[in-house]
């Protein structure tokens, strides 16, 4: 039972079976790695005496909310992927909430319309350059990683990754699906290597000198330069914030909703509340090493250092839209092969 678990991080199969809920707790179900939000769970309950349940999940969160129905122990879901809240909002798992707190922490184009969610942090999808072999200025466009003159120097994760998913869906909002693929197929042209391993993994394929570019997030960053064995990696490389030929450096978000039968709402919303409140993102901001998504909170000072960008005006629904569309260009043109 519920009531008989400590607060703080718990199986997710506890939950399963949990009856019934106490008023004074909240029960999460996340994506997020336990260590990156569990800084932010002890603040709030030293804040308000809500005890925070959380179930860390590595997939199936939709499929679960489904089969629980009006049974789930869940009050709230946190995710690290536009494409995730959306498929939620799309399964109808989750619900709208009336807030004032959360409309003026959050801007209007990092939450749904209908407040459906409310994204918390961000990250740049940006390009890691060598510092010995590429020129400052070389790289200023997402276009340009078509460009011939990187063939054989340039390293990704697997295209059909939701990180890079969501840069060839933003691609395709912008340009359509004939530029999609063609751009895809040059970028193919440009491997220096299979598509393989993580971000951190083509930093340290920069560093070895397999190749001299590579796509990754930004907070990839941080924790390299705070890991003893990678921190040569991440010295080998500068961040470069490309922009889309109209505009703008492609970010992705992680965010929160409600459940649609969240057993304690009030406590829910206390929750998505306290972590878009400056606190809270200020914590985000410097263990996570990602951009916070209140205008109103600086960034950690290692994360300034990397330089300033302006942002994708387009709407990331509109781009988690085409993801879809996007994944089948990408096994039509078997990048990953």
């Amino acid at each position: 039972m519920i009531n008989a678990v400590k607060s703080g991080l718990f199986a997710a199969t506890a939950l399963a079976i949990a009856t019934p809920v106490l008023a004074e707790e909240v029960n999460v179900y996340s994506y997020r790695q336990p260590e990156l939000i569990q800084p932010m769970m002890d603040a709030f309950t030293a804040e308000t005496g809500i005890k925070t349940n959380v179930a860390f999940l590595s997939k199936g969160m939709i499929e679960r909310l489904q089969a629980e129905g009006t049974r789930t122990p869940a009050d709230v879901v946190l995710t690290s992927d536009i494409s995730r809240l959306h498929g939620l909002v799309e399964a109808e798992v989750t619900q709208p909430v009336n807030s004032d707190i959360l409309n003026a922490n959050i801007p209007e184009n990092l939450r749904a319309s209908n407040n459906e969610w409310f994204a918390l942090t961000k990250r740049a999808r940006i390009i890691y350059a060598s510092k010995d072999r590429v020129a400052e200025g070389d790289i200023t466009t997402y276009e340009d990683l078509a460009d011939p003159k990187w063939a054989g120097r340039f390293c990704t994760r697997s295209g059909t990754h939701s990180y890079n998913v969501a840069v060839t869906s933003a691609i395709l909002e912008h340009h359509g699906a004939e530029f999609t693929q063609t751009w895809l197929e040059g970028l193919k042209s440009n491997l220096a290597r299979k598509p393989q391993g993580n971000d951190r993994a083509q930093v340290k394929a920069i560093w070895a000198g397999e190749c001299d570019i590579a796509i990754g997030n930004t907070y990839y960053m941080g924790a390299m330069l705070n890991d003893a064995e990678q921190k040569p990696w991440a010295d080998a490389v500068r961040i470069e914030f490309p922009e889309f030929e109209t505009g703008g450096t492609h970010v992705n978000v992680s965010g929160i909703a409600m459940t649609k039968h969240a057993p304690n709402p009030e406590n829910a919303l206390a929750l998505m509340e306290f972590l878009s409140g400056a606190e809270a993102q200020q914590m985000f901001a410097s263990t996570n090493f990602e951009y916070p998504a209140s205008p109103d909170v600086k960034a950690e000072d290692l994360v300034e250092s990397w330089g300033t960008f302006e942002t994708d005006p387009t709407n990331l629904l509109d781009i988690a839209k085409r993801r879809s569309e996007a994944l089948t260009i990408i096994e039509t043109v078997d990048f990953d092969g």
